[in-house]
């Protein structure tokens, strides 16, 4: 019996232990959130009594400021100037705070001090953007994406760089149509594109360098006596059947047969652009697909009338007519503008450069009448002058404007010779005012073409200050503490706070 009270006595002191414990535990809890509690109103305190004891004038508080390094160069700004996006780099402060020096108490950007000039701008203007000129494009668009500035941004600043505006380009809904448009729209797609870019190229050359050689007196005055032998023929009205000498016939023309193949590789790829593209409407509306319709129209023209010919119908078409729709075949050199970054450029340059090409014109157009007014009445009394009126000394204005001087006319009176002298000066003075802007235009275009596009990517070092640890670091200095942001300030950081790490920075600006 006394073993069973002496059994019972332990079981209770052990429940009673338990209760303590439990109840110890409880406590622990409640006084640590109640220490919590305290810290968060005492820092609440703290922080509206430090504002408190800011300096003040006039019922206004001094506001915070950061400390930024950039490369060794401080900067000082106000928070709330920074605070105007928040969505950035340097407004958010939690995503800045992996780039505080807790030493120095200032952020350090291990980035181009130059341009940071623009970005602490950006903040302080409120949004207005400008890259300084003699910062490099690419360097700038680097440094903004750095700062994470926002797409908005990003992109009005491409827009006031004169960037073409990025379309989103539609693609195919069906995957065979979507393969064959990418082989032929976008040659940078796969290495069969390049192939495809490459072949068209070759066959564009090859059919200029056939319409340029047919030319050729050899082969001109043979192939013209042939058209007007077939034109008498057919104009003479009778059904009678004239046997033509061998090789007579334009399909046996070897310059005929080359310009075929080549027509049928340039049919061949507008037809499967035509046929597989995203969107007809589109196509239609874009110039280098009219142009490739216009390059191969003088063809199935020409051949049409050959057709026409060897049934022995009449001519519908002249001759002189003819050769003016051949001549619509040089258009197909434009053809190398798809292929061709510098054809491209100089487009973008002209667009860009319409209004100064349109005061050039209207410079031109002033000069030519004032002075084919003033050469026409100075000439007037010269016996045998070339000047014989105003309309006929357009020419000579506009040749001496120009600075070409063919020499065909001239002036031989000591009044028309002053006027000649005057319309020179005055053609180099013209000329020499908006050109400059146009090379200007071009410089930019070339050099935004070339600065963007670089055959080695680069990879910027990693400015934040806080690495991360491998175990063995993190063993060694477990018992190490460093100093945090101030959370009075709430993750500001202020300049002129005493902290037990502040210095003063090793290297300022000069």
């Amino acid at each position: 019996m006394e073993d069973l009270d002496k059994g019972d006595e332990d079981k209770g002191r052990i429940l009673e232990e338990c209760d303590g414990d439990t109840k110890k535990i409880k406590n622990q809890r409640n006084s640590e959130k109640k220490g919590e509690h305290e810290k968060t109103v005492e820092k609440d305190v703290k922080r509206e009594r430090r504002r408190s004891d800011w300096p003040s004038k006039g019922g206004k508080t001094l506001t915070e400021r950061l400390a930024i390094n950039v490369s060794g160069m401080r900067y000082e700004t106000q928070a709330r100037t920074l605070a105007q996006f928040p969505q950035s780099l340097l407004g958010d402060p939690q995503r800045r705070l992996q780039y505080y020096d807790p030493i120095r108490n200032e952020l350090f950007l291990d980035r181009n001090r130059a341009c940071f000039d623009a970005i602490l701008y950006f903040y302080q203007s409120g949004g207005r953007l400008r890259r300084p000129a003699n910062i490099p494009l690419d360097v700038f668009m680097d440094e903004l994406a750095f700062y994470e500035l926002g797409e908005d941004i990003m992109a009005r600043f491409k827009e006031d760089e004169g960037f073409p505006k990025e379309e989103v380009r539609p693609l195919p809904e069906n995957e065979l149509q979507r393969r064959i448009w990418v082989l032929f729209e976008h040659p940078e797609s796969s290495g069969g594109a390049r192939i495809v870019a490459i072949v068209s190229v070759m066959v564009i050359v090859v059919s200029i360098l056939i319409f340029c050689l047919e030319t050729l007196p050899d082969f001109r005055n043979e192939k013209e006596m042939r058209e007007e032998n077939l034109y008498k023929l057919h104009l003479q009205g009778d059904n009678s059947t004239a046997p033509l000498p061998l090789g007579a016939g334009p399909f046996q023309d070897p310059f005929f047969v080359v310009e075929t193949v080549c027509i049928c590789w340039f049919s061949f790829e507008l037809l499967m652009r035509l046929l597989c593209c995203p969107s007809k409407p589109q196509f239609f509306k874009d110039v280098m697909n009219v142009i490739d319709f216009v390059a191969i129209l003088p063809y199935f023209v020409a051949l049409g009338t050959e057709m026409a010919r060897a049934r022995g119908e009449t001519a519908s078409v002249s001759l002189a007519i003819l050769r003016i729709i051949r001549l619509v075949r040089v258009f197909r050199i434009f053809k190398l503008s798809r292929h061709s970054k510098g054809l491209q450029i100089l487009g973008q340059t002209l667009r860009a450069s319409m209004r100064e090409l349109g005061l050039l014109i209207f410079f031109l157009f002033i000069g030519v009448i004032l002075f084919s007014s003033a050469i026409y009445f100075a000439e007037a009394d010269h016996h045998n002058t070339a000047f014989i009126s105003i309309p006929d000394t357009f020419w000579w204005a506009v040749v001496t404007m120009t600075t070409v001087g063919y020499g065909d006319m001239y002036p031989e009176t000591v009044w028309g010779k002053l006027v000649g002298s005057m319309c020179a000066i005055a053609g180099v003075l013209t000329i020499s005012l908006p050109v400059p802007v146009i090379v200007s235009n071009f410089s930019y275009f070339y050099h935004r073409e070339t600065e963007c596009v670089g055959n080695t990517e680069f990879t910027h070092v990693n400015t934040s200050l806080w690495e991360e640890r491998s175990e063995g670091d993190e063993e060694e200095g477990a018992e190490e503490s460093w100093p945090t942001v101030n959370e009075e300030m709430n993750g500001v950081l202020c300049v002129g706070q005493c902290t037990p790490f502040q210095r003063e920075p090793m290297v300022t600006q000069v």
